[in-house]
């Protein structure tokens, strides 16, 4: 099945004629003989295109183009024009439409011009499906986490994310400033527009101003063509500059003033770009000892900070670190080819007593690694870097006295099928001992 078309038309043998030629191609028809109608099927059918007539019993076709674009906007519609009525077909195009076809033009026209559209259908669906699993990957539900400290830094982000605030996230490296901007930008009415991430100390300082603002052509040597900065790139959405502590100071005065005014300089232009972008910062530095030695500007910090959230590194947030631990490794299991089933109380012993410089990142890190070195089902400490496991009781569990004496127990009662007394009688031990035993080992 190659996909499914619409055909509004209220005559009734040109409808079938389509329809008949159409899904001859393999298509999967519908027909409709108005606008009433064909919205219904619309809502209901997975269209990917629309064939349409001009004049229509309860409306003009060229008007449901914007309609159906509006509503539908993945789906592509090619409007059927009376002989020599260029002008509908004009105006349908302006409206939003894929093509314009007069109608009793030969197979040779309608066929190709069907096939784009439907290739350019698919890819907008295609298109749709990835964002709305950015869009999950990213909503605050899945910011892993139930400390009071991470729960206190998601409940921020939740209450500003529908207004256009200028956000600063504060914390250490790997402790999810890019998760929270993203999941900020994907609660806010900007989602629908695109979010751009920069990493300001990742950009050499001599080219920073160019990737952030663009250039014209022949604005310095090499530049032989016109360019869009980030900020124009991000357009009507979000843009998250990361590390902004790591920005020359000169240009911190040009990104003040696209946060006052929302207009910027390209670089070689003379006239402003209008912008509408939010803009999301975040560093590991303390901006204020920054302001004090001179490299960063005070009023672009007040401007910055309008509403502050602080991150919990990995080390505050110890409680979540089993949380976390398990989902990397629901994630690592599939990917690898392997079926993890958990970690052992060493693996996590070691994880809680590790001072996590680079946070959930370092974690990730880890996780991956000793799931790649496991033979077996279960992470054991043997497959943590060696520094992990200096304090951990990483002794075999088979060479342990109590573990021994525990599985003995466990052996004899199921050879007794659960019978207590005789139990004791082949353990040489009283039936009380056998009992205090069974409770201290949790049988």
């Amino acid at each position: 099945m190659e996909g499914h078309i619409l055909i509004i038309d209220d005559e009734d043998q040109l409808r079938k004629l389509l329809s008949r030629l159409l899904s001859l191609e393999g298509y999967t028809m519908h027909e409709a003989g108005n606008i009433r109608s064909a919205l219904k099927i619309l809502e209901k059918e997975d269209i990917s295109v629309v064939l349409s007539d001009v004049k229509l019993p309860d409306g003009n076709g060229v008007e449901l183009v914007q309609t159906i674009r509006s509503r539908f906007p993945q789906v592509e519609t090619i409007v059927l024009t009376a002989y020599g009525n260029i002008a509908d077909g004009v105006q349908a195009i302006k409206n939003g439409a894929f093509d314009y076809i007069t109608k009793g033009d030969d197979n040779n026209r309608i066929l190709p011009l069907v096939s784009k559209a439907m290739d350019k259908a698919r890819l907008q669906f295609r298109i749709r499906d990835l964002e709305k699993k950015i869009a999950g990957k990213y909503n605050f539900d899945n910011i892993l986490g139930n400390s009071p400290e991470i729960n206190t830094a998601k409940e921020l982000a939740r209450k500003v994310a529908p207004t256009d605030m200028t956000v600063l996230l504060l914390g250490e490296t790997g402790s999810g400033k890019e998760v929270f901007a993203h999941a900020i930008h994907e609660g806010s009415n900007r989602r629908q527009q695109p979010f751009v991430a920069v990493n300001c100390s990742a950009i050499g300082k001599d080219i920073l101003e160019s990737e952030l603002f663009g250039h014209v052509a022949g604005a310095f040597t090499g530049a032989v063509k016109d360019k869009k900065g980030f900020f124009e790139e991000a357009r009507g959405g979000t843009i998250f500059l990361d590390e902004i502590g790591e920005m020359p100071v000169e240009l911190q005065a040009k990104l003040l003033r696209v946060l006052e005014a929302q207009e910027f300089y390209k670089v070689g232009e003379a006239k402003p770009v209008k912008t509408d972008v939010r803009v999301i910062a975040a560093t590991n530095r303390h901006l204020e000892q920054e302001i004090a030695a001179g490299h960063f500007r005070e009023d672009l910090f007040y401007r910055l900070s309008v509403f502050q959230i602080s991150l919990p590194s990995l080390n505050e947030r110890r409680k979540d670190i089993p949380l976390l631990a398990t989902w990397f490794i629901q994630q690592f299991s599939p990917k690898l080819n392997k079926r993890l089933t958990g970690m052992s109380p060493a693996f996590l012993q070691a994880l809680q007593q590790h001072s996590w410089k680079g946070n959930i990142r370092e974690l990730r890190n880890v996780i991956e690694r000793a799931a790649i070195l496991t033979d077996t089902d279960t992470l054991d400490v043997s497959a943590l870097p060696f520094d992990f496991q200096q304090g951990v009781d990483n002794t075999p569990s088979s060479m342990r006295l109590a573990e021994m004496e525990r599985s003995h127990i466990i052996r004899v009662l199921a050879h007794v099928k659960g019978n207590k007394t005789r139990a004791a009688e082949l353990l040489d031990i009283g039936l009380t001992t056998l009992y205090n035993k069974i409770r201290e080992y949790n049988i």
